[in-house]
Formats: C-alpha cells, sequence, structure tokens
C-alpha cells in the first residue's frame, strides 16, 4: 500500500478539492480527513457513517466536593487560571472551588498538590472519529470539539485506522488530505508516507509557506512534488514560486488555472471530476497521472 499526503502552506489553497478529485480518480483506495481542526471533505464526499468512537487525546482536572477543605491550594498552583473560587457552601463555613475545563490544560499540578486528594484526573473527551462510506470507497474523519488539542494524537489514529482497512480490504492506496501549515497534525499526517503533494497560491503567502513545508518533508526525506493552484491570477508569482521549487528539488506537476468550477461543484457537493469534464478537469487528470507516476 502507498500513501499519499496532500497538504498545503497555509488554508484557502485548494487542498481539500484537489483530495476530493483525486479520490474520484482512484481505485480501491482508502480517503482520510486529517485537516481534523477544520475538516470539509465530507462536504463533497457525503460520508454514511458506519463506525464511530470518543476521541481522548488527554486528561482534564475536577475537584471532588465532598472531598474538598477549601484550602485553596489548587487556585495557588494552577498557573492557567482555571481554578474558581465559587463562595461559601451553604452548609458550613467554608470555601468552595470547581474547575473550568475549558481552561485546565491538564498539567497535573493541581492534583499533585491538593493535600487531601480531592481532584480527580481522568481522561477526557476532546472528539469524535468516524469509520465511512463514500461513493469511491472507505474514508476515516473525524471532528475535534471546539477549543480541543492534541490533533496530531487524532490524527494519528485516523491514519492508523485508515491503514488497517486498506490491508483488511486490499486496497493499495491511501489518499490523505492533511492539515495546512507545518504544526503537529501535519507532521503526524505526512511521517512514513510515501509522497506529498503541496498546494500552493501565486501569492507571497503561498511562496513563503511553500518554503517552510519543503523544509518540513526534507527533513523527514520524503519526496515532495508541487502543485500551483490558481497559477494564472499571477503569472509572474507563479513563475517565481516554480523557480525556487526547482532550487529546492521540488518537482512542479500541476499549475491549475482559476476555475469557478471548483466553488460550483461544491455547491453540488461533487468532485471537480464529477461536476466537469472541461479543461479544468483534464488538468486535474493529468497531475494526477504525474502524481500516480511518482508515486511508482
Amino acid at each position: 500500500m502507498k500513501e499519499l499526503v496532500i497538504i498545503s502552506g497555509k488554508g484557502g489553497t485548494g487542498k481539500t478539492s484537489i483530495a476530493a478529485a483525486f479520490a474520484a480518480l482512484a481505485q480501491k483506495a482508502v480517503i482520510a480527513d486529517c485537516d481534523v481542526d477544520a475538516a470539509d471533505l465530507h462536504l463533497v464526499l457525503e460520508p454514511k457513517i458506519k463506525q464511530q468512537a470518543d476521541f481522548s487525546g488527554g486528561k482534564k482536572a475536577s475537584i471532588i466536593a465532598e472531598k474538598c477543605i477549601g484550602c485553596g491550594k489548587c487556585a495557588v498552583m494552577c498557573r492557567f487560571n482555571a481554578v474558581n473560587f465559587n463562595g461559601n457552601s451553604n452548609y458550613i463555613v467554608q470555601k468552595t472551588y470547581t474547575i473550568d475545563p475549558v481552561s485546565c490544560e491538564g498539567c497535573k499540578v493541581c492534583v499533585e498538590f491538593c493535600p487531601v486528594e480531592a481532584i480527580k484526573f481522568e481522561p477526557a473527551v476532546n472528539g469524535k472519529w468516524f469509520i465511512s462510506d463514500t461513493r469511491f470507497g472507505p474514508m476515516v474523519h473525524a471532528k475535534l470539539d471546539i477549543a480541543e488539542e492534541n490533533s496530531g494524537k487524532l490524527v494519528t489514529l485516523i491514519r492508523k485506522e485508515a491503514k488497517r482497512i486498506a490491508d483488511e480490504q486490499n486496497r493499495d492506496l491511501l489518499i490523505i488530505d492533511g492539515s495546512p501549515g507545518i504544526g503537529c497534525p501535519v507532521i503526524a499526517s505526512i511521517t512514513g508516507a510515501n509522497l506529498v503533494l503541496v498546494v500552493t497560491e501565486p501569492t507571497l503567502s503561498g511562496k513563503h509557506d511553500l518554503e517552510r513545508v519543503a523544509r518540513l518533508t526534507a527533513d523527514f526525506e520524503i519526496k515532495t512534488l508541487v502543485c500551483i493552484n490558481k497559477a494564472d491570477i499571477n503569472p509572474q508569482m507563479a513563475q517565481s514560486i516554480a523557480d525556487d521549487a526547482e532550487k529546492l528539488g521540488l518537482k512542479i506537476v500541476g499549475k491549475i488555472p482559476y476555475d469557478e468550477a471548483f466553488t460550483k461543484a461544491q455547491l453540488m457537493k461533487a468532485t471537480l471530476i464529477e461536476y466537469t469534464g472541461g479543461n479544468i478537469s483534464e488538468k486535474v487528470k493529468a497531475m494526477w497521472r504525474e502524481v500516480i507516476y511518482e508515486l511508482g
């Protein structure tokens, strides 16, 4: 089985549209949406959920009211101001405290310093992950709850499940829609992959972000290709990006012109390949052939 990861230096470059188009063109592939902080591949592929489970990426503290003696040690020690003073109890003249689960960072300091062991430290549910069917094959995806972290752990879980399904169903390709940027979820998306396709755009930020992503994939020694999306909106910058890519040893496999068909396809909950058979579709198909060739 080969792993193809599609990433970008920033959001809005068209990464997910390209990933969806590749899913439509692939045969016997498993699809994984690893952009867990802002997942949207499901909007196009309309997955039918078969299984779902809670994701716990860490632990959080909570005070056991009946054991708390109101000493305030936890409030003093918490550097995240997660411990709130609630006033005196209605039954005894004693201070009471609670821990705000949103502010709690799970550092466990309050647990260690509580003199009466009145603080629980238990796994917190940070989101959900799903195994689904789509019209192009199985898909593993997730939804991270608002303001939750540990997205790198969730990405690792999604990739593991996608690989398991590929092995069980004898599918030879895993297409991963990765996160934008160069942070933990991106690293979790590309580690051990066979090929990375970076989707960028002809802007100054696109040029800068491509350089950052290229350094990251080079550190992991992963073969990296580049797609310049909306290349015709700034041909001079597109050429500058292509020149930079050549200096970095990266191959340009596609220069995709701006086309409203991408947006119209999304509104129809369709991939570009399904929506149109025109010139823009042919260019994406040509890029797909290049990617498959490089994938080997």
